[in-house]
């Protein structure tokens, strides 16, 4: 059988650059979410699995790489058969690619280029970040990585961020620095990575039935990428740019009309692309998180490495992904997936305190839900109380942690505390949520000049000053005000950026 394709100019299928700079030629795949049949005959959908054997014909001066370590001979590239794995994760990458190879343990790590990004290319850092991910999700999940080798490779005109291709993932070229940059953009890169990373284990080795779970794949990919940030990497901070970049684009996506329930209704492949968002990416990560802190980090991965035992290199969904959870946990989530995953919508907490003569009488925290989506749903979190120490600095002076559900909760740990300067409800960024400052903490904060001690919480009422500016509960001539009289303050590059972008956009 012969077959003849054309290749394409718009990142999908087998697509072809020549690089205007030096003439040469460079090829890759892209196949997600249903491109494979554009290079090959198949089934094209991801419960169909199968294992794929290549053999390419190229040029003496190329280099070809796919998910398996190809060897060259007579001019021919054969590439051992593959794991099962979808149809939209087979890749092939060829052309006049600059390589550097290097072993982490008994795993072959490759990094690819354009010949003329050669002199830009940062290996050694690729490197570092790439053995702490391998190293870190082998021992979160419990189990091996199963790819054999891990190419990286930075392909021309590339129509996404990354692709996690097993063995073989892709990357937009944009994450080769051709100038001095800062540590925010490379903790981004870093995030990137691993975030594909992630997905060797859920998305390849396990992988969704259909498109409506695409949540499954890119939630905990989102959710992984910044754990393996925090504690595998010198990016400890990854939690920060979570809580003010992250969380912040999906409150703002999740009160368009636009919104949808983290687990899609996908009727067909040209509505996959619809949920390709910040809904499915930054608020599923950020459900994913909250789940894991009211389960506790154990029993959460204990449920994922059951999860990943049961379905290795065949495909699953959201309910065998919960059941899993629920034999690790012995609690019935069924309730919890029903408000968090199936429904649409972003709830408001506000804290509710009762003064008298400098002491809590009483204190609890109120919930509210807009009209489009009235849903009220339980909350893992925690409440913190901060005090301007003597140089004015707001400082933590007690935080408790409770589970808030229906409209008013009452927090009678608080009960008897002095009247703090600042309360702080979602203290430490457990829950998903948008929280509005009282009145006493907006005075405090304006005294203080957003000096929050902690990088964290401080990261948060950056957040939560720029969602009141959007409900219109903070004019935005004063949150312009307060940002450019206090960003100095701020000192955390990736909280940094997203607040000078708000502070134009308010202006």
């Amino acid at each position: 059988m012969l077959a003849v394709a054309k290749y394409m100019r718009d990142g999908t299928g087998l697509h072809r650059f020549q690089d205007p700079i030096d003439g040469r030629l460079y090829l890759h795949t892209h196949f997600e979410s249903n491109d494979a049949h554009r290079v090959f005959t198949c089934f094209d959908q991801p419960d169909l699995k199968g294992t794929f054997t290549f053999g390419v014909r190229a040029p003496d001066d190329w280099i070809v790489a796919s998910n398996t370590a190809g060897v060259k001979s007579d001019g021919i590239w054969q590439f051992p058969t593959t794991k099962v794995i979808s149809t939209y994760l087979a890749a092939l990458v060829a052309g006049h690619y600059h390589s550097v190879r290097r072993e982490h343990r008994d795993i072959s790590l490759g990094v690819y280029c354009r010949q003329s990004l050669a002199p830009y290319l940062d290996p050694d850092e690729l490197w570092e970040i790439t053995s702490q991910g391998l190293d870190f999700f082998e021992a979160r999940y419990g189990i091996p990585y199963m790819f054999g080798k891990y190419d990286q490779l930075f392909v021309p005109e590339f129509s996404a961020g990354a692709m996690e291709n097993p063995g073989c993932v892709t990357f937009n070229e944009r994450y080769i620095f051709r100038s001095r940059v800062t540590q925010a953009m490379r903790q981004k890169r870093a995030d990137t990575i691993l975030h594909e990373m992630a997905h060797m284990w859920f998305g390849d080795l396990v992988t969704m039935k259909w498109f409506d779970d695409l949540w499954l794949n890119e939630s905990f990919a989102t959710y992984m990428g910044s754990l393996a940030s925090a504690e595998a990497t010198r990016f400890k901070n990854a939690w920060t740019w979570f809580a003010a970049e992250v969380k912040v684009a999906a409150r703002i996506h999740d009160e368009m009309p636009t919104t949808h329930p983290i687990v899609a209704d996908i009727p067909d492949v040209d509505s996959v692309h619809l949920n390709f968002d910040p809904i499915t990416y930054n608020k599923g990560g950020a459900v994913l998180k909250q789940l894991a802190a009211w389960l506790g980090d154990d029993t959460f991965f204990d449920g994922v490495h059951t999860y990943l035992e049961r379905h290795a290199y065949g495909n699953a969904t959201q309910a065998e992904f919960l059941d899993a959870q629920e034999h690790a946990s012995g609690r019935d989530l069924k309730a919890w997936s029903r408000v968090w995953l199936e429904e649409a919508g972003l709830n408001t907490l506000s804290p509710e305190l009762e003064i008298e003569n400098g002491l809590i009488k009483s204190a609890a925290v109120v919930q509210s839900a807009p009209r489009s989506h009235p849903t009220l749903r339980p909350h893992h979190l925690r409440v913190g109380l901060f005090d301007a120490g003597q140089t004015g600095t707001l400082e933590r002076r007690i935080v408790v942690g409770l589970d808030v559900d229906g409209s008013r909760t009452q927090v009678p740990q608080l009960a008897g505390q002095s009247a703090p300067d600042l309360v702080l409800v979602n203290d430490g960024d457990l829950a998903y949520a948008k929280v509005t400052l009282d009145s006493r903490s907006l005075e405090a904060l304006n005294r203080s000049g957003i000096e929050v001690a902690d990088g964290m919480a401080r990261a948060l009422v950056w957040g939560d000053l720029w969602d009141m500016v959007r409900d219109a509960k903070l004019r935005a001539s004063d949150y312009v005000e307060l940002s450019l009289r206090c960003v100095d303050v701020e000192t955390d590059p990736a909280v940094l950026a997203p607040l000078i972008n708000r502070t134009v956009a308010a202006y």
